[in-house]
């Protein structure tokens, strides 16, 4: 007897922070306002659950929005690579 896939939207949990991919535009400015080199964001793997449904590639900026009871919303970014 086969058993059935189950998947596991890690997005779906109450604690998963929200993640979005950036635009060409977003990250130029995201850039610019941080004064940073793009090779220099921290990263993210591209097999990260967190980021399945987001259709990323390699070199993709993804904003992270992590809510906190004690310092509202916080924002982390950081570049798609392979591994």
């Amino acid at each position: 007897m086969p058993e059935e896939s189950q998947e596991y939207d890690a997005t779906a949990h109450v604690l998963s922070p929200t993640h979005e991919k950036l635009t060409d535009d977003e990250v130029k400015q995201l850039l610019k306002d941080y004064n940073v080199e793009y090779a220099k964001l921290p990263k993210i793997s591209i097999t990260d659950p967190a980021i399945d449904n987001l259709e990323v590639k390699l070199g993709d900026v993804v904003k992270i929005t992590r809510a906190s009871p004690t310092s509202g919303n916080t924002v982390y970014y950081r570049m798609v690579i392979e591994q």
